[in-house]
C-alpha cells in the first residue's frame, strides 16, 4: 500500500472517529437540554431551501463535529460541560432553544414573502431523541403572486431621464413575472448608483418607495415605484470637487516626522506626509476625484481599490466636507503598513514511494522609494528522498533544489517615454526580477539556472489582462553525472545527452492576454481564455552575422562562449463555464500548445520549455511528467536508466490536453465547511516534433495521434472552505497509449489486476503501474 493511499484511509478514519465523538456530546447535556444535530425545511425547492437556511439561527444550527470535538476535549469535566473555567476554543454545543426556533419559523416565512409567497406559512417541529433534536421546518408557501402592473412617479425630471436610460432597460422588474423583493431591491441599487456617478452626492437610496397593492387582485399585485425630491428641495443637486488634501498619516504618533503641508500646484492637491517616506507622483494618479471634476461616486471606489492593491496601505479612507450648496472638498487619509515583513513557510511531499520536504522564506519591503514600490526577496530548498535507494538517510537523497529571487514591483508602468494612465480597469504594475535555481539528481543531473526579466502588467477592461516581457535574459548550465552521460552514449542516446548536458544563453520576449480571469470563482455562464506566445533569439539570430559570432565543433553560434537559443512556442487554454442552477456546474477545458527549436538549436530540445503531462490540474489519472510522449514506453530502456530518469525523460514539444468536469454540492455542512463532489474525464498527451531514438514512437504523426490519447475518469471531493478549497480527486486510467491495439484501454485489467501489475513490474521496475492515482492540493483544478 502506498503512503499517499494510506495517508488517505488514515484521514478518512479520522474524520469518522471525529464525527462519533461530536455525537457522543449529547452526554455532556442536562436531562432538559438537547444537542440539536439536523435541521431541515421542508416544502420547497432546492434553491429556496438553501436561501430560506441563512434565516435559522446560528445557535440552532448542528455544530461542525471537528470543533465540537475540539470544544469537548478542553471543556468538559465529569461527565458534563465546565461552568466555569471555560476555553475559548472549538465550538460549544448547540443547544435546542424553542425560542430561536420560533423566530426562526418566523424569519423563514419573511423571506418567502419577499420571494413573492404572500401567504406562506411556516411551522415548526421539532423531534427529540436521547437528548438529541431534529429540527423541521415544514413550510406551506402557497401561490406565488404575479407582477400585474408597474406605475413609475419620479419628480425630478432629471432624475426620471437617468431612471429610463440606465435603469429601466435592464430592469428584473416586469409584468407577468413573479413578485421579488430582491428585484426591487436591486432596482433602487441601480438608481442610487447612477445618481451618485453623475454627481449627486446627496441622494439616497430612500428617495426610491415601492408600494405593493393585492386588494381586489388574483394572486397579483400592482406595483408603484416613487422616487420622491428632498424635503427641503424641489430638485436633487449636483456637486463638483473643490479642494483636494491627500495626508499619510503615521501608524503612531512616535513615527511622525512631518506636519508641514505644501501645496501641489501641478496636481492641486495639497500634500501632508507625516511619516516623510511617501513621494505624491506616484500616489496621486490613483487618486481619481480631483479639482475642477463632477462628484461621481465610481471614482471614489476606484479610488479605494487602487490605492489597497498598491499594497503600501492598511488603512484608506475618503471623507468629504460640503464648501457651499454645490462645491465639496476631499480629503483621502492613508494609514501606511509596516514597511517590512518575513514570512517563513514548509511542506511534505509524497510521491510513488518518495518523500521530502520544501522549506522557503520570503522577505519584502513595500516601500523603497516612497511610491509603494515592492522588494522581495525569496529563498526556498527542497530535497527529496526515494526509499528505495540503500545505504543511510544521506544516500537516499534523490535531488536537490535550491532557488534564491529577487523581485522589485512598481505599482505602475515604468516606461522611457510617456504612458496614459491605465488604472481605471486594475492597477498596471511594472516588475524587474532575477532568480537563480540549482537542482542536483542524485548520480544523473545537475542544472544551475539564471534568469532576469522586465515585465510590464496592465488591464484593458475589468477581465481583459495584458502581460508583456520584453525582455527575458536567461543561462543555464546543465550537467549529466559523466559516468550516467557514457552509458547514455554508448546505448545510442546522444541525442538525450546534447538536449541537458548543455549550457546556454538566451535573450527573448514574452506575451500573455487573459478574458476573464476575475469571473473563474463566480456561478455563472461564461468563458475564459489565456493565449501565451514565447519568442527567443530572433534578435541575435539578426545580428549574429554583424556581430561575426563564432561557432563550436557543432555549428553552433556563440555568445559569451555559449550558444544561445532560438524558438517559438505558443500556448493556449480555453474553458467553458455552465452554471446549471444550485450549486451545479459543468466546465469544459481545452489546453494546448506548441514549442518549435529553429535557427541555432534546431535540433535540439529544451527541457526548460518543454511540455509534460499529468498531474493534478492535468490529466489526473497520471503522476506528473509519467505520461506520454506518444506511445513511449519506458520499458524500452534499461533499469538504471529507467530509475536516473525518472521526470526527465517523458517530455515533449506537442501538448493536447481537453478535460471535462461535472461539479455539484453534496453536504451543505461538512465540518464546518461544505463538501462539493465532481466527476470528470480528461484527455490528451504530449508528443515529440521529430522522431528521435531516445523516446520510441513518441514522435506527433497525424494518422497515429489519435491512438495515443490518453483517456482518465475519476471522483472528485471538494471541501470549500469559503477562503480556499482543499481537494482530493482520484483519477482512474482508462486507456494508456503506452501499450498496443485493444491493450490500450487497461480498464479492462481493472478487477484482475494482479497478474497485470505483475508482468508490468518484471518489464518496467521500478516502474509500479497504479490504476487509481490520488491528487492532494489547494484551489480548483481549472
Amino acid at each position: 500500500m502506498t503512503k499517499k493511499r494510506s495517508l488517505f484511509i488514515f484521514a478518512s478514519i479520522t474524520f469518522l472517529l471525529l464525527f462519533f465523538a461530536a455525537c457522543r456530546s449529547a452526554k455532556y447535556l442536562e436531562e432538559d437540554q438537547a444537542l440539536v444535530t439536523d435541521v431541515d425545511i421542508n416544502g420547497v425547492n432546492q434553491q429556496l431551501k438553501e436561501s430560506a437556511g441563512q434565516y435559522v439561527a446560528n445557535d440552532i444550527r448542528p455544530n461542525s463535529p471537528l470543533y465540537l470535538t475540539i470544544y469537548n476535549i478542553f471543556n468538559t469535566r465529569d461527565g458534563a460541560y465546565k461552568t466555569d473555567g471555560i476555553k475559548n476554543v472549538g465550538e460549544a454545543p448547540r443547544i435546542l432553544d424553542s425560542a430561536l426556533v420560533e423566530l426562526s419559523a418566523n424569519q423563514i416565512q419573511r423571506f418567502l414573502q419577499t420571494k413573492g409567497y404572500f401567504n406562506a406559512q411556516v411551522k415548526p417541529q421539532v423531534l427529540i431523541k436521547n437528548k438529541k433534536a431534529r429540527i423541521e421546518f415544514n413550510t406551506e408557501p402557497g401561490q406565488g403572486y404575479l407582477v400585474n402592473a408597474i406605475n413609475q412617479e419620479v419628480q425630478d425630471p432629471e432624475v426620471d431621464r437617468i431612471y429610463q436610460e440606465e435603469v429601466v432597460p435592464g430592469s428584473l422588474v416586469k409584468v407577468g413575472k413573479q413578485y421579488d423583493a430582491a428585484d426591487l431591491y436591486l432596482e433602487r441599487e441601480k438608481l442610487y448608483t447612477s445618481m451618485r456617478e453623475r454627481g449627486y452626492y446627496d441622494y439616497l437610496r430612500q428617495y426610491m418607495r415601492v408600494a405593493v397593492d393585492t386588494i381586489g387582485l388574483q394572486h397579483k399585485t400592482d406595483l408603484s415605484i416613487q422616487v420622491s425630491n428632498p424635503s427641503d428641495s424641489s430638485a436633487h443637486q449636483i456637486y463638483h470637487i473643490d479642494s483636494v488634501y491627500f495626508r499619510v498619516e503615521a501608524a503612531d504618533p512616535s513615527l511622525r516626522k512631518n506636519e508641514e503641508a505644501y501645496l501641489d500646484t501641478l496636481r492641486k492637491i495639497v500634500y501632508l506626509d507625516e511619516t516623510g517616506k511617501f513621494r505624491l507622483s506616484p500616489l496621486s494618479r490613483y487618486a481619481f476625484l480631483r479639482r475642477g471634476q463632477k462628484y461621481n461616486s465610481e471614482n471614489e471606489e476606484l479610488s479605494y481599490d487602487r490605492l489597497y492593491e498598491m499594497n503600501g496601505f492598511r488603512s484608506v479612507k475618503i471623507n468629504y466636507q460640503k464648501k457651499d450648496s454645490a462645491l465639496l472638498d476631499v480629503y483621502y487619509n492613508l494609514i501606511p503598513r509596516a514597511a517590512m515583513s518575513n514570512q517563513m513557510e514548509g511542506e511534505f511531499t509524497f510521491s510513488s514511494g518518495m518523500s521530502g520536504f520544501n522549506v522557503g522564506n520570503t522577505f519584502a519591503h513595500r516601500n523603497v522609494f516612497g511610491g509603494s514600490e515592492t522588494i522581495e526577496v525569496r529563498m526556498r530548498y527542497g530535497v527529496l528522498f526515494d526509499s528505495r535507494l540503500p545505504g543511510s538517510l544521506s544516500d537516499k537523497i534523490f535531488n536537490n533544489d535550491f532557488q534564491i529571487g529577487v523581485n522589485l514591483s512598481f505599482p505602475r508602468i515604468l516606461a522611457p517615454f510617456r504612458v496614459r494612465s491605465v488604472g481605471r480597469f486594475g492597477l498596471p504594475r511594472t516588475t524587474i526580477s532575477s532568480s537563480l535555481q540549482l537542482f542536483f539528481q542524485d548520480q544523473t543531473y545537475a542544472n544551475r539556472y539564471f534568469i532576469n526579466s522586465l515585465n510590464y502588467q496592465w488591464y484593458e477592461a475589468t477581465n481583459k489582462m495584458h502581460s508583456f516581457t520584453p525582455v527575458v535574459i536567461e543561462y543555464r548550465d546543465g550537467r549529466l553525472n559523466e559516468s550516467f552521460m557514457n552509458n547514455l552514449i554508448e546505448q545510442g542516446y546522444e541525442l538525450y545527452v546534447r538536449s541537458n548536458n548543455r549550457r546556454y544563453f538566451g535573450l527573448g520576449s514574452q506575451y500573455a492576454y487573459t478574458y476573464n480571469a476575475p469571473k473563474l470563482t463566480s456561478k455563472e455562464s461564461f468563458s475564459y481564455f489565456r493565449g501565451a506566445a514565447d519568442i527567443s533569439g530572433n534578435l541575435l539570430g539578426l545580428l549574429s552575422n554583424t556581430l561575426n559570432l563564432r561557432t563550436n565543433d557543432k555549428g553552433e553560434k556563440l555568445l559569451f562562449g555559449v550558444p544561445y537559443l532560438q524558438y517559438v512556442k505558443g500556448e493556449v487554454d480555453y474553458r467553458w463555464y455552465k452554471f446549471l442552477g444550485g450549486n451545479k456546474q459543468f466546465v469544459f477545458r481545452f489546453n494546448s500548445g506548441v514549442i518549435v527549436p529553429y535557427g541555432n538549436n534546431s535540433t535540439l530540445i529544451i527541457f526548460e520549455k518543454s511540455f509534460f503531462s499529468g498531474g493534478m490540474n492535468g490529466i489526473r489519472a497520471w503522476q506528473a511528467r509519467t505520461l506520454g510522449p506518444g506511445g513511449y514506453n519506458r520499458s524500452t530502456k534499461p533499469e538504471n536508466i529507467r530509475l536516473n530518469l525518472r521526470n526527465l525523460d517523458q517530455l515533449g514539444e506537442v501538448k493536447i490536453e481537453t478535460n471535462a468536469e461535472y461539479r455539484f454540492r453534496m453536504l451543505n455542512n461538512f465540518f464546518g465547511a461544505k463538501l462539493n463532489g465532481a466527476t470528470f474525464i480528461d484527455a490528451g498527451n504530449i508528443w515529440r516534433l521529430r522522431k528521435d531514438d531516445f523516446n520510441i514512437d513518441g514522435e506527433f504523426v497525424g494518422s497515429k495521434f489519435l491512438s495515443q490519447i490518453a483517456i482518465g475518469t475519476g471522483f472528485g471531493l471538494r471541501v470549500d472552505m469559503d477562503y480556499f478549497t482543499i481537494r482530493l480527486d482520484a483519477g482512474l486510467k482508462v486507456k494508456d497509449p503506452q501499450f498496443r491495439g485493444k491493450e490500450q484501454w487497461v480498464i479492462r485489467h481493472l478487477f484482475d489486476s494482479k497478474d497485470f501489475k505483475y508482468q508490468y513490474a518484471l518489464s518496467n521496475r521500478p516502474d509500479r503501474y497504479n490504476f487509481i492515482q490520488y491528487n492532494f492540493g489547494v484551489g480548483m483544478p481549472f
